[in-house]
């Protein structure tokens, strides 16, 4: 399984940054081969991506949403990923956000891809874009304040 543990702090608000996060349709615009995402229900997203010069399309769902603190979220379909962001107040005007993903690549060439560090780096770039992209803004594009609650299993 390939890791990824990044971090950026955004001079926004703590509310300013969670509430752009939820608006997954927007992931696109500042992240780096995402070409489509589709928020099919609360808990339901539909990605498409550029992955190792291929098209691929997988559902995720969100299993823990709370608002101002975290998103999680990991694949019902396509390849094997999760992961969870989590938003810090660092100040009045100023966020950390930290995302933490794990996935299982597909193949030699995402395999490669893990051991030289660059999704590592890919994803450090789309933190550094979405910094760009809110503020700049200084303002979200939306918001969705729901919360959905971890389900709890036996076994």
């Amino acid at each position: 399984m390939g890791k990824i543990e990044q971090s950026i702090d955004v001079n926004v608000p703590l509310s300013t940054a969670y509430n752009q996060w939820t608006q997954f349709e927007e992931f696109p615009r500042f992240m780096q081969g995402v070409k489509q995402v589709r928020q099919l229900d609360d808990k339901t997203l539909e990605w498409t991506a550029e992955i190792g010069g291929n098209e691929e399309t997988w559902t995720a769902e969100i299993s823990e949403q709370e608002p101002d603190q975290r998103i999680a979220w990991h694949a019902t379909s396509g390849a094997t990923n999760a992961g969870v962001v989590t938003f810090h107040r660092i100040d009045d005007t100023t966020t950390r956000v930290m995302l933490q993903m794990e996935w299982q690549p597909q193949d030699a060439i995402q395999s490669a891809g893990d051991a030289l560090g660059l999704d590592d780096r890919r994803v450090q770039g789309d933190l550094e874009r979405f910094k760009e992209f809110i503020e700049s803004r200084g303002a979200e594009t939306g918001a969705w304040r729901g919360e959905i609650k971890q389900e709890s299993g036996v076994g």
